[in-house]
């Protein structure tokens, strides 16, 4: 049985602003999962490995490289935690957008590589940039259903309307 409700014109999404559709919540949880996976895991080899970033960072030139490797670990392992449990999600994927925005011309500047690094370096680029891209939809739509963030904004909602409610109603 579906348990859809039907929007007034679904194509352009105009109807109610609660309307459950399993399918799409389902996906945005596996898209979180999936993109914060890649950041856990790369935070988590850095961590491990702490002083091979270290040195990445400061063949690029940068200053303070320790610090730069703390702040990274932090982001891409606090950050991809965060992403995947669906906690201060548009947050988070705001601060991975901006993140990615700084890191991918340094790191994978494809222009600049030799010609041995250029493909590789090439499809890092572009493999960012199209992180950046779910990012960014995650900040524009939210975490969906089964995330954190809902699970709390439901609690307060509960909350506020036991507040509201008249003494005969409690």
């Amino acid at each position: 049985m579906d348990t859809a409700v039907p929007t007034a014109r679904p194509e352009i999404g105009v109807g109610p602003a609660l309307s459950y559709y399993p399918a799409r919540d389902g996906a945005a949880l596996l898209a979180r999962v999936l993109l914060a996976t890649l950041f856990i895991w790369s935070g988590w080899g850095k961590l491990t490995g702490f002083d091979g970033a270290v040195n990445a960072i400061a063949s690029k030139g940068l200053p303070l490289p320790q610090v730069l490797a703390a702040i990274t670990v932090l982001i891409e392992l606090g950050g991809g935690v965060a992403l995947a449990l669906g906690w201060r999600a548009r947050w988070v994927a705001l601060l991975f957008a901006l993140f990615l925005i700084v890191i991918t011309p340094v790191f994978h500047n494809f222009w600049a590589s030799p010609a041995a690094q250029l493909s590789a370096q090439k499809i890092n680029f572009f493999k960012n940039v199209s992180i950046l891209g779910g990012m960014l939809m995650v900040y524009a739509f939210g975490p969906g259903r089964y995330s954190i963030d809902r699970a709390r904004a439901s609690i307060i909602r509960a909350g506020a309307n036991r507040a509201t409610a008249s003494p005969a109603r409690r």
